[in-house]
């Protein structure tokens, strides 16, 4: 086998972190070879799906579209969904086929079905040929892993560890944009959610180290960074700082645009309102989910606010932030949701005229309390509700993309329209998508574009010069 010079795996050590030292390892099997990476679920797991990344080239491998040509295979799955673990099993059983034809194949399970010890155990009773299960706490462990021999045996690492890992490196999707972790966990303990059992509790990033990353990012040419969490404006609670503050700090950086997600409406605070107000490179763009417009339901949700404490947050965004763009989540036909409350979840919509919604059906995910309430309500009747509620949010979207019909908009482009070749697309300040007719050297800047149609989901436009 052919082996890199000292000189490429040095260069390969700089994208690791301090948990392996490449020089030592780098004539390893599988230098050489390559790897498939699948992600699955929210943000977070994208974001974590780039650090996967990042090992996996440091230890030598070279990233295939095509798992059957891959000599390791991670799958990064997610939790919060019923039809996500079921896309997960659907998947293992083509890696099955694919590890007989290739005994050597290495399968890595990894992300927040990890940290079920319940589901693990019916996947492996029924999947004994995955190589390495690793939950989310423990993703830095992965190349350590990677080096071992197996001999067949399933190596678990996943943990309720608090530690807050720093010193993490990311092959990241774009060359423009980067997600950046601010903190991870959750406290909130929403009664139908099970990510404070995967992802653990509530625990924030060092300012300076976040600064620093966002510093880096900046020099090496990025034009945008959204600050991530699971609920990103509890930042600081543990360590004596607030999100306002942060986000400021962050806007002072002054790299060109600054994003955040995911807002829990119970943390969102006047001072937070004020700096993004205060700020232009903080995007006027708030994703705050309100899951449901009933406030019986919102207390089961335990959610801790009333739809009229949503509408009083919302109203004083819409009014302090100069064209503040707000989308939001809403849950359908949750334990014993009743028409009533179903219209109370309508009006709240019909209220706000949101620029947009990820509307889904309560997916009930064993573990949390929700799974334990009794449920009459049909199947049949959540979908016709679901189906109502999309039209309705979708024609708020079509009345709000209207607005900007003939308008000059600032857009960051990001790469080739993939529905249209001849096109390049990017967003505006208030995350639309816009499809725009312009040259190809305009991508990885920040251009004026004027809107020429406008569509519920995505807008037309051409560059002005």
């Amino acid at each position: 086998m052919h082996l890199p010079d000292l000189e490429v795996a040095k260069k390969r050590e700089k994208k690791a972190n301090n948990y392996i030292k490449l020089e030592e390892h780098y004539d390893k099997v599988f230098l050489g070879k390559k790897y498939f990476l699948r992600t699955y679920g929210c943000q977070m797991n994208v974001h974590d799906s780039e650090a996967i990344r990042s090992y996996l080239e440091a230890l030598g491998l070279e990233e295939s579209k095509d798992a059957s040509f891959a000599d390791v295979i991670v799958l990064n799955t997610c939790a919060i969904r019923e039809n996500a673990k079921d896309k997960v099993t659907g998947f293992l059983g083509k890696c099955n086929y694919l590890k007989k034809k290739n005994p050597n194949l290495k399968l890595v399970l990894a992300g927040c079905m990890a940290e079920q010890p319940d589901v693990i155990d019916e996947i492996m009773k029924n999947h004994k040929y995955i190589d390495i299960v690793i939950g989310t706490h423990n993703l830095h462990e992965l190349p350590k892993l990677l080096m071992k021999e197996f001999n067949k045996q399933v190596i678990e690492v996943y943990s309720e560890s608090d530690e807050v890992i720093e010193g993490m490196h990311y092959t990241r999707d774009s060359q423009y944009t980067a997600w950046v972790n601010i903190m991870y966990g959750c406290d909130k303990f929403c009664t139908y959610c099970i990510v404070p059992y995967t992802r653990g509790r509530e625990r924030s990033r060092k300012l300076e180290d976040i600064i620093a990353e966002v510093n880096n990012l900046k020099e090496e040419g990025y034009k945008e960074v959204t600050l991530l969490g699971q609920n990103v404006n509890a930042y600081g609670k543990d360590i004596g700082e607030t999100f306002s503050h942060l986000l400021e700090c962050v806007a002072k950086t002054n790299i060109a645009r600054v994003r955040f997600v995911t807002s829990h409406p119970w943390n969102f605070t006047d001072e937070m309102i004020d700096v993004i107000a205060k700020y232009k490179n903080i995007m006027p763009y708030i994703h705050l989910p309100i899951q449901s417009g009933s406030n019986e339901i919102l207390k089961r949700m335990n959610r801790r606010y009333t739809r009229e404490e949503y509408w009083a947050l919302f109203t004083k965004m819409k009014e302090r932030i100069p064209n503040v763009a707000i989308t939001t989540d809403i849950i359908v036909g949750f334990p014993n949701e009743t028409e009533e409350d179903f219209e109370d979840t309508l009006d709240m919509v019909n209220k706000c005229a949101f620029d947009g919604a990820y509307t889904f059906i309560y997916s009930k995910r064993e573990g949390t309390p929700a799974a334990r309430m009794e449920d009459n309500t049909p199947m049949s009747v959540k979908e016709e509700r679901l189906q109502r509620l999309n039209n309705l949010v979708n024609h708020y979207a079509n009345v709000n993309n209207q607005k900007l019909l003939n308008k000059t908009v600032e857009v960051l482009i990001l790469g080739v329209s993939e529905k249209d070749n001849t096109k390049v697309y990017g967003y505006t300040d208030t995350m639309k998508l816009v499809n725009v007719v312009g040259p190809k050297d305009i991508i990885g800047k920040i251009v004026k574009v004027q809107i020429t149609d406008a569509k519920s989901f995505s807008l037309d436009g051409e560059y002005v010069k």
